[in-house]
This record gives structure tokens, C-alpha cells and sequence, in this order.
């Protein structure tokens, strides 16, 4: 495993906010460098601003079904403030607008529905990738000496297996389809108090799409950064499971951007979440590619 210089932190703790007396549904929260890649990764950003959103809504049984993020800021590490409106209070839902940010900018606004479980169809019309079990994928955290992942706090947090796609930092990265899967684990686990994964806890796994078009770019001088423009999730079920696949897919990158999603599986096949993004592509090194990543590079 590699390295790192911090312990795993625990997620539910990072994003708990406290309510400042007297003023709303206003709270404060110091968002700490733990779940950094460059900045705070936006799924953490968008767990904290859903914890708030919790808060103010204050019926347990009213539960994490659609949220959809906007990053009009970055957000640094450091003390955040976040407001909650109530838009729609039901008796099936809750809808919610929250800001979260350094007082004085724009920071993140989030859109989310919460909602309690009602009698519906039942149908399944997607099929899990076929990825082997996360014991028999390879650790993206063994340390070879070149393993770029021990830079980013993220991933102290996490184990992390690939199940879809190759290590981009090794000899055998070649340039491949637009699709990257891995498997992920909190080290600390995430729980609700019924036991169950914490839906909130999605969000932070869904943020990693990008990976999906680095392996369709393939190996190179270029390299970029792909800070999200916004982050959508939507939560279709609920598991007791550890490992969750993320299955990212890239469907277009042009003009200094790129749309991409993800499925989200837990490891005895069910299908959990299911995410979107728009992502602004920084150019740090050398010529930005063309490539059709639908046929054999």
C-alpha cells in the first residue's frame, strides 16, 4: 500500500456541520484538507452541504434520492458556511436549495430532493459491468515508487482496486476506451444509523469520473486537470456492502470540456446510485489529443 503521511479520516465527521443559533437554517462547518485531490473534492463538498440539508429538514425519514451540485467557486479548505431553504415540505418529499461557501463568494449551490419510500414498480434495466470481486483486482494503492495516488489525501481515506482499464502511471497504460472502473472502500465506514451504506457517503466516490478520459487519452506528454463544473447524483438503493464500483464512462470531451457519469454497484451486483458531471479541462503539459476513443487506438 502506498504511504501516507495521514491517518484515514472519518467522512461522516468531516461534514457535520453546527448550527448557528438564531439565524435560519444557517451553519458552520471547517472543511479540513483531508479529502483534498487539488481542493476538497466536490462530492465531499456536496455530502456536507446534503449533511446540512439534513439538518434543516430534521425527519430522518425523509432520505437522499436526487441532488445536483453547481461549483461556481473553487471551494479551499477552510471554514465554510452553508445556508438551507426549505423550498417544498410533503408528505412523499422535501425539496431543498443549499449554500455552501467562504462567506463572500458564490462558493457551491445545490439543489436536492429527500424522500420517503412509497409502494412502486420494481424494475431493473441496467447490468452490472463484468469486473472480477474487488479481492482478485489490483491494489491502485500498492507503492512502486511511482505511484501518483499517495499524493492526493483522498485517497488515504479509501482502498482502491481496478477492475476496468489499466494504471496509468505503469508501462502496460495504453490508450483505451472511455471507460474506467474501480472499486472503493472507506477505510472508516460509512453508516446510517439503520446500518446501511450512507447514501451521502456516495457522492465523494461518484466525484472521481474523470479517470474515465485519461485512460481514452492513453499514455503521453499531455496531462490535465478536470476541476467539476457540477455533480448530479441520484440514489436508487441502499446496501449493507463495503465495496462500491464506480464505473465511469466519458462521452465527450471538446473545446476545453467534457461530459461524463457513472454507475455506482456494490459488489453483490446491485445497482446503489447513479451520477453526472460536466468537467472544465486545465491544460497543464504538452498538446491536448484527438482521438476517437469508439475504435482500437
Amino acid at each position: 500500500m502506498t504511504t501516507f503521511a495521514w491517518a484515514p479520516a472519518d467522512l461522516a465527521a468531516d461534514i457535520t456541520p453546527v448550527r448557528v443559533p438564531g439565524d435560519g437554517h444557517r451553519y458552520t462547518l471547517a472543511l479540513p484538507r483531508h479529502w483534498d485531490f487539488h481542493h476538497p473534492s466536490g462530492g465531499v463538498v456536496t455530502a456536507a452541504a446534503l449533511r446540512a440539508a439534513e439538518h434543516a429538514i430534521g425527519d430522518p425519514t425523509f432520505r437522499l434520492v436526487s441532488t445536483s451540485t453547481i461549483f461556481c467557486d473553487p471551494i479551499p479548505a477552510a471554514d465554510v458556511e452553508i445556508d438551507v431553504e426549505l423550498l417544498r415540505s410533503g408528505s412523499a418529499a422535501v425539496q431543498v436549495r443549499a449554500q455552501l461557501r467562504v462567506p463572500g463568494t458564490a462558493g457551491a449551490q445545490l439543489l436536492a430532493t429527500f424522500a420517503r419510500e412509497r409502494t412502486g414498480p420494481d424494475v431493473i434495466g441496467a447490468t452490472m459491468p463484468d469486473v472480477p470481486p474487488p479481492d482478485d483486482c489490483l491494489d491502485l494503492l500498492a507503492d512502486d515508487g511511482k505511484n501518483p495516488h499517495g499524493k492526493a489525501p483522498f485517497f488515504a481515506n479509501v482502498e482502491l482496486r481496478l477492475a476496468q482499464g489499466t494504471r496509468f502511471w505503469t508501462p502496460e497504460f495504453v490508450a483505451g476506451p472511455a471507460r474506467y472502473a474501480r472499486w472503493f472502500r472507506y477505510r472508516r465506514p460509512q453508516r446510517d444509523a439503520a446500518g446501511r451504506f450512507e447514501r451521502l457517503a456516495y457522492a465523494p466516490l461518484a466525484d472521481t469520473m474523470p479517470a474515465a478520459l485519461t485512460h481514452a487519452i492513453g499514455p503521453g506528454a499531455y496531462r490535465f486537470h478536470a476541476p467539476s463544473l457540477d455533480l448530479t447524483l441520484h440514489v436508487v438503493d441502499d446496501t449493507e456492502r463495503e465495496w462500491i464500483l464506480v464505473s465511469a464512462y466519458t462521452r465527450r470531451a471538446r473545446a476545453g470540456w467534457a461530459i461524463g457519469e457513472a454507475e455506482l454497484w456494490d459488489d453483490a451486483g446491485r445497482l446503489v446510485a447513479f451520477a453526472s458531471q460536466a468537467m472544465y479541462i486545465r491544460n497543464l503539459v504538452g498538446e491536448p489529443p484527438v482521438r476517437d476513443a469508439t475504435k482500437p487506438a
